[in-house]
């Protein structure tokens, strides 16, 4: 079954609390929000946590799947180069592009982990689908990607596509973690120090490249009601109980 024919929504069984949601000010290290990550992953599968979503930006930096190749690492001594345990190749994380880690036990949704992460893909299509912009989902790639009718087609024929948001997840005692990064206002150039994904044969767009002047707040407006559609709902973290970072 492709994953446009899996059913949408992955709420969570009657009487769950709500997903709290956070957004995090300024560049958070990479590192540290791993820490923050695996200690509240293990909280919620110990039943001692809430689900949560974490809105981060992180410096720029460049991460590794379990997936990546070293070939795909063209400049390696750019930026700081992390080995993640997300599944996945190398990808990309700077300023101007929203990061969404995604604490959710899938053991009160449906421990089905191509249900969940065509349901991610549905997330990020709705949220674009608010600013008026057409994300499709790929069978032989993950992640959201657009048709760039404004550029010259592929040799095949085909046209070309640019991707404007990365999915890498984790799953442990299933719970998930890692999460979605959508390009808002990145420097796009950043990208061609590693083959995003493993993926040479397409680009890497932004919604201010493709001439949306929307702002980080947009896009978490966004993010926040397709989240619901798709999840069911949030609740924002009680202040002053921040995300301790270490």
């Amino acid at each position: 079954m492709n994953r446009d024919a899996i059913a949408s929504g992955f709420f969570a069984q009657p009487g769950s609390p709500p997903v709290q949601w956070k957004v995090e000010p300024g560049l958070v290290d990479y590192q540290q929000a791993i820490r923050v990550m695996e200690d509240r992953a293990a909280a919620i599968s110990a039943g001692e946590a809430d689900e949560l979503v974490w809105l981060v930006e992180h410096p720029p930096l460049y991460t590794a799947g379990t997936s990546a190749r070293e070939a795909d690492l063209i400049a390696p001594d750019r930026f700081p180069v992390f080995q993640t345990g997300r599944g996945g190749e190398f990808t990309y994380h700077g300023p101007g592009q929203r990061v969404a880690y995604v604490m959710l036990d899938l053991k009160r949704r449906r421990c089905d982990v191509r249900a969940f992460v065509s349901s991610l893909e549905d997330w990020i299509i709705r949220t674009l689908d608010e600013m008026n912009i057409r994300g499709e989902r790929r069978e032989d790639r993950v992640g959201v990607w657009v048709v760039r009718p404004d550029r010259p087609p592929l040799p095949d024929g085909s046209p070309a596509e640019d991707k404007i948001a990365a999915i890498g997840i984790r799953l442990r005692r299933w719970v998930s973690f890692h999460g979605i990064a959508i390009n808002v206002e990145p420097d796009l150039e950043h990208f061609s120090g590693i083959v995003p994904c493993g993926v040479a044969d397409y680009g890497v767009t932004s919604l201010v490249d493709l001439g949306l002047p929307v702002t980080m707040g947009d896009v978490d407006v966004a993010l926040k009601t397709s989240f619901e559609t798709v999840f069911g709902g949030t609740t924002p973290v009680a202040e002053p109980e921040p995300i301790r970072i270490p």
